[in-house]
């Protein structure tokens, strides 16, 4: 697999066509990035740390019957891909309240929501991912009804797959964002599943291992990644 000029670099990763028109490597960086990009860093070994752990996910999910755009991990920081276009929305998943959510609404964080909640942003860096509706994605043409039905049930899935995978491994996962791509038709799961799109917390403790210890200035940022990776490769 021949990896050739790069098409797109965002805060995260880089994407990069190959010698198959279907086909991108996608590259995870260091960087760090908070508050829709007003915070900034670097945590040593992120990109490393964050291929793997979305790697694994990812296999799981596509041995459960989960389409993704995930083929195989190249190298410690590569992914092989599948060459899709992005649905400009981001799903979030919230099972517990937290973050954004919790301040929004004036909820304690860790307040048990009485059902999971799924919300919409558009994503578009200027206007900081701004939350909208079904009919707002509808109506400015990022979605049409019918996908928008597809993406949700498929999210229900991926988040009841991904609460038995993590619950095996005394991790709470508390919230997460998902986004989707389309490929040749039909729509799948894509971007990565990572300490950085997750909010994990130890079940037993309430411990944070994700970004959160970066974006509140926590410490120890890359020992949670690490203890992530870890319990997943048990």
């Amino acid at each position: 697999m021949e990896r050739l000029e790069m098409m797109y670099e965002g805060k995260a990763k880089k994407i990069y066509a190959t010698d198959k028109a279907d086909e991108v490597i996608v590259y995870y960086k260091d960087d760090a990035t908070a508050f829709n990009g007003e915070k900034k860093g670097q945590i040593e070994d992120k990109g490393v740390l964050n291929n793997a752990i979305t790697s694994m996910i990812f296999e799981m999910l596509n041995e459960n019957g989960i389409k993704t755009h995930f083929i195989e991990k190249l190298s410690e920081r590569e992914q092989l891909c599948k060459k899709v276009e992005i649905v400009p929305l981001e799903v979030i998943v919230r099972n517990v309240a937290a973050g954004s959510m919790a301040k929004r609404l004036g909820l304690q964080e860790g307040f048990e929501l009485k059902t999971t909640v799924f919300e919409l942003s558009y994503k578009d860096d200027d206007l900081g991912d701004p939350l909208i509706n079904d009919f707002h994605a509808v109506g400015i043409g990022a979605t049409t009804f019918e996908e928008l039905e597809k993406i949700y049930a498929m999210t229900a899935k991926i988040n009841d797959l991904l609460k038995e995978f993590f619950a095996k491994q005394n991790i709470r996962l508390i919230d997460f964002k998902l986004e989707f791509g389309r490929y040749n038709g039909e729509v799948i799961l894509a971007d990565e599943i990572s300490p950085d799109t997750c909010r994990f917390w130890d079940a037993t403790t309430g411990e944070k291992l994700d970004k959160d210890r970066f974006r509140r200035d926590m410490g120890n940022v890359k020992d949670a990644y690490i203890e992530i990776l870890n319990r997943i490769k048990k």
